[in-house]
């Protein structure tokens, strides 16, 4: 048990948490850089190759579009099923021969955003489907090209979602980051079971949590802001 009125006790606890928050803020930034860009490529495509969707025919084949939609749809459900514990578990042998090791502070990354980008894809479909059907119309009336449509028309029209949608995955891996601690994974996590629960501090509990608190209230404000910013442009 560790001792409050121990000298050095305070400046120990700051020191400790401000390493830990350090090491979750570093996964939780690499992790959901990997899913904006892999989620909302996987998001865009589960739209684009839909039936009525302007990619319905890749290669001008409709079988190829459905092949390639049933395969996302596939991976993104699969992700989305397996419990965070039991992927993580399930994705060592594949982080070690990506890494080299299992466990530490940048190993977590793999399981947190093999978590994250189907869950951000899922978000990304549902805003990208919530555009006006009538502006892609328009846009294709005036000789858009399916790349154009995309980029110019749906993802910017469908930004103010896409932004609150990546705001919720973000709060998500925050909340995985801190699950990761419980196999090695370093961050607030470790400190709450190394300190809070191995050494039965309840102090080190109680700081953690109020930090992962202030996170998630600052990542959801900030979001909360953008988003509406980017509804009246």
């Amino acid at each position: 048990m560790i001792d409050s009125t121990a000298p050095g006790f305070w400046p120990q606890l700051f020191e400790t948490l401000l390493k830990a928050t350090g090491e979750t803020l570093y996964q939780v930034g690499v992790t959901m850089l990997i899913t904006l860009v892999l989620g909302l490529a996987l998001g865009t495509l589960l739209v684009v190759t839909d039936r009525g969707g302007i990619l319905e025919r890749p290669f001008g084949s409709r079988v190829a579009g459905r092949i390639i939609n049933a395969v996302t749809q596939t991976v993104v459900n699969l992700g989305r099923s397996i419990p965070f514990i039991i992927l993580m578990i399930a994705l060592i042998p594949f982080t070690r021969l990506l890494l080299g090791s299992a466990f530490g502070v940048t190993a977590a990354i793999v399981p947190l955003t093999v978590a994250a980008i189907p869950l951000y894809a899922r978000i990304v479909e549902i805003s990208l489907r919530e555009v006006n059907e009538g502006l892609v119309e328009a846009g294709h009336s005036l000789g858009a090209t399916r790349w154009q449509l995309v980029s110019k028309v749906i993802i910017p029209e469908a930004v103010p979602g896409l932004i609150r949608g990546f705001t919720t995955t973000v709060v998500s891996i925050v909340n995985y980051s801190a699950i990761v601690g419980a196999i090695g994974g370093g961050g607030l996590g470790d400190v709450a079971i190394r300190y809070g629960h191995q050494r039965y501090s309840v102090i080190h509990i109680v700081a953690v949590i109020i930090v992962l608190v202030a996170i998630v209230q600052i990542v959801q404000v900030v979001g909360a802001r953008l988003a509406n910013r980017m509804s009246h442009r």
